[in-house]
């Protein structure tokens, strides 16, 4: 199997959940709105974000601004949030150092997800990024996945690896391209009444450390009980 490696970006690479709640905190802050409408918008926001998510938050606030200025504060204020956990880019350089090709794969829309990987201090690290709405479709379709492996200059002919902490849309959707799974725990337990991974690990660093060793060893190990 060939050493590669595609991680899942929001709560995987970065903390998309955090990065959420602080700029929720701060717009509605600076903009006075009423007490709910921080957790309207985390609400609205959780899962997904789209220009068209701003033009339903703009008429429940009561907001005068245009979609296109709101969708650009939102780009603009969760890619300045948009960081690694301490450590992960030396984790990362010293997976690549061991002979891994690394990919980017996530679902959003092309300029905020990528404005996050810019900003987090990722793009150097990694050896392509793939997107779902450049690719025109979102995981756990085996297109997306395929694209990005195209993107690293893999196939997934020769298998690998997907890195990410969703069920269906990384692990399923990973193990249906052909690849071996990590899944990235969080705190979390697998559900019982899904097939499991063939890794847990608590973070993205704890991945990459069993990962790598694997590499070395040819042989899958522990990330520790979760």
């Amino acid at each position: 199997m060939q050493l590669l490696a595609l991680f899942d970006l929001d709560n995987t690479l970065i903390d998309r959940q955090c990065g959420l709640e602080e700029w929720a905190r701060d717009f509605s802050v600076t903009r006075a709105l009423l007490p709910h409408a921080e957790r309207l918008i985390g609400d609205a926001l959780r899962e997904r974000a789209y220009p068209a998510d701003f033009e339903r938050l703009r008429d429940c606030l009561g907001l005068a601004d245009s979609v296109d200025s709101l969708w650009s504060e939102y780009v603009a204020g969760m890619a300045a949030r948009a960081r690694c956990r301490a450590g992960l880019h030396s984790d990362l350089r010293r997976m690549r150092a061991a002979g891994w090709t690394l990919g980017v794969i996530t679902n959003g829309a092309t300029d905020i997800q990528r404005a996050k990987v810019e900003n987090a201090g990722l793009s150097a690290l990694v050896d392509g990024v793939c997107v779902s709405e450049e690719v025109g479709v979102r995981k756990p379709s085996v297109a997306l996945f395929q694209a990005a492996a195209a993107r690293c200059g893999a196939t997934l002919a020769e298998g690998g690896w997907m890195v990410g902490d969703n069920v269906e849309t990384d692990i399923e959707g990973g193990r249906s391209a052909g690849l071996r799974t990590v899944w990235i725990a969080a705190g979390r337990q697998w559900p019982a009444d899904v097939r499991s991974p063939d890794l847990m690990a608590e973070d993205a660093s704890a991945a990459i450390g069993s990962l790598t060793e694997w590499g070395t060893y040819s042989e899958p190990q522990s990330c520790g009980s979760l």
